[in-house]
């Protein structure tokens, strides 16, 4: 009894014992599954491929996904893991969400069968548990697809920016020998696309890169440079002007700005391929989305037209031209001689002259120091604080009406009325006009002018006739033009959809006082001093010779508008107006053809 009641204690252990053994079970299919599903959103290929039965054939093709892939996270939802009774085998069922960088996702069901040996389930391995396509002896990539840029149009769908390949052509000095030698050799063969390139500058640089060509201009001279030791070249796209020699100033402004704006979204595609690259399969698509073309303000016409109007100006020259009606900008216009001082159309600052008499008349109007019907005198020198004010060759009019006075320029009746106005007349009216606002528009650097108030009588009466401390730019007289047009002053536009922020705009012009701005503007061209203007329809404007330096040297102005087209032209050191009037004629015969 004591043995056998020994045994069956013994028994209950060696029974509980091995109870532990039989109940304390091994995790199931689905805890395997699961386990398995999340090491591998975990980024923990080791454990993942632990989980299978041949890891060391999972874990390369876990981390060469991941790597390819690059995934921020990897959602997993666990269908089923069955393993019907008894059996030794299981399928399980569920769902991979990637989600890749910017904003990528792929989802897709997967499936993969489960085994059990000596009551230890593991996932049988196969490729085709990552991917249900993926087989052995490939791998997973992603490919990007990148769409063609879009256009940047004209306001009446002309093309001005166009997507085209560029080359850019660089020099490794340490891998050129003969360093002159081949300088020598890509200046002879690029300075006919850039004459400012030479040996002596690519030594000196050697900037990188030497130049950027057009696919085309490339092709012509590739035989020349292609081996040229050191040398070496990088394709790529790029928004270039529809026409090379168009819009020289203005275009690079635009296409800096637009550059995201055209790009779109880039296609992506999720692919197997083979060791070697070659692709087996597609497993996702998303196809690319070309972005919308981008409309710009200008007018591809009426900026040729500008141009145009300023070829054979051999002083640095410019106009601007916008739309009064809406602000919309529509030409930006410089010489070669200009283009070397910078972008003076749109920021150089300059006195106006006699345009600058826009500008005092209305401050005379607007305060009641004069009226559009009076009678002022026109002598052909004045007298002010011991400054001798003179009209251009000391003509005299006599006592004339202020219009009259007005078309023919005379800097002594407009140098008297600034004297007689109060201290901040003069720069309130020429912010009414535009000049002294600031306007942001996106991609440009705009200067309107500024007229600070005067210091002194010698000073104000400077001021009034455009000389003294007014300065403004082609810009800010274009904009002054578009005023007198307009009635106010509009905000500047380049691209269709973009807003400018404006600031220190001044107020709309009174009623009566515009009503005389536009008599006056109209009586320069059909009896005063653009008076070559006056068989062109509807033509209003002012000139303007404003002394600089010494004094020995002038630039010449017409500012003017004709319909809903307004305008500044400016010729620096032109010496009189008289040149930019007869740019000025180019110009709007040009427009008007």
């Amino acid at each position: 009894m004591v043995v056998g009641r020994g045994w069956a204690v013994a028994a209950v252990v060696v029974f509980a014992l091995s109870g532990c053994s039989v109940f304390a079970s091994e995790p199931g299919p689905e805890e395997i599954t699961r386990d398995f599903l999340d090491a591998l959103a975990a980024g923990d290929t080791a454990r993942a491929a632990g989980l299978t039965d041949t890891p060391d054939a999972a874990r390369p093709v876990l981390d060469q996904a991941r790597a390819a892939l690059r995934p921020e996270s990897i959602g997993v939802t666990l269908h089923r893991a069955h393993a019907p009774s008894k059996s030794t085998t299981a399928t399980a069922r569920y769902r991979l969400d990637w989600r890749l960088p910017h904003g990528r996702t792929w989802s897709y069901d997967g499936d993969a069968q489960l085994t059990s040996a000596d009551g230890r389930w593991r996932v049988r391995w196969q490729p085709s548990v990552l991917h249900p396509r993926l087989a052995q002896q490939q791998e997973i990539t992603l490919r990007t697809q990148q769409p063609d840029r879009a256009p940047v149009l004209d306001r009446d769908g002309e093309t001005l920016l166009a997507p085209d390949r560029v080359v850019s052509v660089l020099l490794d000095p340490a891998k050129a020998g003969d360093v002159r030698k081949v300088a020598a050799a890509l200046a002879t063969a690029l300075k006919q696309f850039e004459p400012g390139i030479t040996e002596q500058s690519i030594v000196d640089g050697p900037k990188q890169p030497v130049v950027t060509l057009r696919q085309s201009d490339y092709q012509r001279i590739k035989p020349a440079i292609y081996d040229l030791p050191g040398v070496r070249f990088s394709e790529q796209e790029r928004l270039l002007p529809a026409d090379k020699s168009l819009g020289e100033q203005i275009l690079p402004a635009i296409r800096s700005t637009v550059d995201e704006r055209v790009e779109g979204a880039a296609g992506w595609r999720i692919v197997t391929v083979t060791p070697t690259g070659s692709e087996i399969a597609e497993l996702h698509n998303q196809p690319a989305q070309p972005a919308d073309a981008v409309t710009a303000t200008l007018s591809k016409a009426t900026q040729a037209a500008a141009e145009a109007a300023l070829d054979g100006v051999e002083v640095p020259a410019a106009i601007v031209a916008l739309q009064p009606s809406t602000g919309e900008l529509l030409a930006v216009a410089q010489n070669a001689a200009a283009d070397v001082q910078g972008p003076i159309a749109l920021s150089g600052r300059y006195p106006p002259g006699s345009t600058f008499k826009i500008a005092t008349a209305a401050a005379a109007l607007t305060t009641g120091v004069t009226r559009a019907d009076a009678v002022v005198d026109c002598p052909g020198t004045t007298t002010i604080e011991g400054r001798l004010i003179p009209n251009d060759g000391r003509f005299a009019l006599g006592s004339v009406p202020l219009s009259t006075a007005f078309a023919h320029s005379c800097n002594t009746t407009f140098a008297r009325l600034s004297t007689q106005l109060p201290p901040a007349a003069l720069t309130d009216a020429a912010r009414d006009l535009g000049i002294g606002a600031d306007f942001v528009i996106p991609g440009l650097t705009t200067i309107t002018g500024s007229v600070p108030q005067a210091g002194n009588t010698i000073q104000q009466a400077e001021n009034g006739f455009g000389q003294g401390t007014v300065l403004a730019s082609p810009f800010g007289m274009a904009l002054a033009a578009a005023t007198v047009a307009s009635g106010r002053t509009p905000v500047p536009t380049l691209l269709r959809g973009t807003p400018t922020a404006a600031s220190q705009v001044g107020r709309p012009l009174r009623p009566d006082v515009l009503a005389a701005l536009r008599s006056m503007t109209r009586a320069v061209v059909t009896g005063g001093t653009a008076g070559v203007l006056a068989q062109l329809p509807e033509v209003h404007g002012k000139t303007g010779t404003a002394q600089f330096g010494d004094g020995s040297q002038s630039h010449g102005w017409f500012v003017g508008y004709a319909g809903d087209l307004a305008f500044a032209v400016l010729l620096v050191g032109g010496g009189t107006s008289a040149p930019a009037v007869q740019a000025a004629h180019r110009f709007l015969t040009a427009v008007g053809s």
